[in-house]
């Protein structure tokens, strides 16, 4: 499938770039009044004087700010919050994407470590982040979901956080249980929010579910429909999810090896995003993995470049995204080399915060600007907390204590006149 005349090559990294000519695997919609002078520049100036500089936005910015713009009722739009490998780095945490919809609706697809990072960046309130789709339970695909739960307590949650995870082999092999265990882990963090924080954000609603259901409804709200297929990764219990909405159909791997499922049920997709992991090559030069591990790793354990540009082909997506591998200088093209052997269609690479606007009548992907120094943003609704602090200690533990009781006075009292409040000490 040829790309139309509206796409174009680009290359994603912190800006964008074209190396050694090699085309580095992002198709884009870019509209030709972006390059025009902008409104108000059009002034004739004298011979040898520069016209007047512009002093209105520029109309058609190939960039992301979170927060600041509107989504229309009929378009959802992507995030990639975590595109690596296994093993985190600061560039790349682990997988998760975030779907927003014109309707209203967020949904995350899986929650590995170092997600909820890039989650703050993008200045969402917690209350609208409770909907969690865990594809499986390796770490990488899970493991910030501690974060996202008594981490987004502490950061003005006042909603419970719904997730939704594959059964197993065996029940010990299940989200359900590997949600219990969280919970049992965290009992003395979420113990000591107690009369201190809204606790209505602490409640965990487990949806678990047939992990064999194939194309199987799990989720239908507000005229979205979420459905799982069964995955091929390491053990029973992984699949992939497929989300419906107003014509447009996002769909997500998580980790597989290619299967009939995925070829059958996600023809057509508006955006298909897949795993495309580390090249052999690559995981033997870079990693020093043994040559058998290497292939072991890439071709079956996961997809290869090579396996995912043919499951591509044969789906036929609007736009084919590639992620779970580090996205450098010098991995790219070596991907893009053995992608473009079998998928010749539109395509990205998927670095985290790349940002997908998706309509039915085109697909934007640019990459999001972030706030290093953002803060929580307000809840929803009015907090619920206990008066007073709460004391949950022993006596042992109080009799260590030193008051200062003169200068904790002066503390209250200087907030209260800077404050014009009232606040009595405990």
């Amino acid at each position: 499938m040829k790309a139309s005349k509206s796409y174009g090559w680009l290359m994603f990294g912190a800006v964008a770039l074209f190396v050694g000519g090699i085309a580095a695997g992002v198709y884009f919609e870019r509209s030709n009044s972006g390059l025009s002078l902008l409104p108000g520049t059009q002034a004739q100036a004298s011979p040898g004087v520069p016209p007047p500089s512009p002093v209105k936005a520029i109309p058609d910015r190939e960039v992301y700010y979170p927060g600041t713009e509107d989504l229309a009722p009929d378009e959802m739009r992507v995030v990639a919050l975590g595109t690596g490998m296994p093993t985190i780095r600061p560039k790349q945490a682990a997988a998760c994407f975030l779907v927003e919809l014109g309707n209203g609706d967020k949904f995350l697809f899986d929650i590995g470590y170092g997600s909820v990072e890039r989650l703050a960046a993008m200045k969402i309130p917690m209350d609208y982040l409770d909907k969690v789709f865990i594809g499986h339970l390796h770490m990488d695909h899970f493991g910030d979901l501690d974060a996202l739960w008594i981490g987004g307590v502490k950061m003005n949650r006042t909603y419970p956080l719904r997730v939704w995870g594959p059964s197993g082999a065996t029940p010990e092999m299940g989200t359900k249980h590997a949600i219990d265990g969280l919970q049992r882990m965290l009992h003395w963090d979420a113990f000591t929010l107690k009369g201190l924080l809204d606790a209505r954000g602490e409640k965990i609603e487990v949806n678990e579910f047939d992990y064999k259901g194939v194309n199987k409804v799990i989720y239908e709200e507000n005229g979205v429909t979420i459905r799982s297929i069964p995955a091929i990764h390491t053990a029973d219990g992984a699949v992939s999810f497929i989300l419906d909405w107003k014509g447009l159909k996002f769909c997500y791997s998580s980790d597989t090896f290619p299967n009939k499922w995925w070829i059958e049920h996600t023809k057509g997709a508006d955006i298909s995003v897949h795993e495309c992991f580390a090249d052999p090559q690559i995981l033997l030069e870079k990693q020093k993995y043994r040559p058998d591990f290497a292939l072991a790793l890439s071709v079956f354990k996961h997809t290869s470049p090579q396996q995912f540009g043919k499951v591509m082909a044969m789906t036929a997506p609007r736009l084919a995204v590639g992620y779970h591998f580090y996205n450098d200088h010098d991995t790219l093209p070596i991907m893009l080399e053995q992608v473009r052997r079998t998928y010749d269609g539109p395509l990205a690479m998927a670095t985290d915060y790349m940002v997908f606007n998706v309509t039915k009548e085109k697909i934007g992907v640019r990459m999001a600007a972030i706030d290093q120094e953002i803060w929580p943003t307000k809840p929803t609704r009015p907090k619920e907390v206990k008066k007073g602090v709460g004391d949950n200690f022993t006596t042992f533990v109080k009799s260590g204590k030193e008051p200062m009781s003169d200068l904790v006075k002066q503390i209250y009292n200087e907030f209260n006149e800077r404050n014009g409040t009232n606040v009595k000490m405990p």
